[in-house]
């Protein structure tokens, strides 16, 4: 497609100009928030991933959480450091083990 036949991008999308399914201001960037990597083991699918996500996100001041089963990875952001003991509760609540930081 050339640039003169290209259809005008659909407004109203879920998706952030980033890719993100959030907006840069529901992620608390540039607030002073922190953003951790974690590495966990286990994960397989997509329901391992939800099932992480929901136990860190109940995680008092975490404002974004984005697990990823094919890399054992899960992104945290929050307003101020978790304590990483809080974070291996919620993943082992979640029935996975965390590893440690990324």
């Amino acid at each position: 497609m050339t640039a003169e036949t290209q259809l005008p991008q659909a407004t109203g999308s879920c998706c952030s100009p980033s890719g993100s399914c959030h907006d840069d201001a529901d992620s608390g960037a540039g607030t002073g928030a922190v953003t951790a990597v974690y590495q966990v083991s286990g994960m397989t699918c997509g329901h391992c991933e939800g099932a992480v996500s929901e136990e860190i996100s109940g995680i008092e001041g975490v404002t974004s959480v984005k697990a990823v089963a094919s890399t054992g990875r899960v992104t945290v952001v929050s307003r101020a450091p978790l304590a990483e003991d809080a974070v291996r509760a919620a993943v082992d609540e979640a029935g996975y083990e965390l590893v440690g930081r990324a």
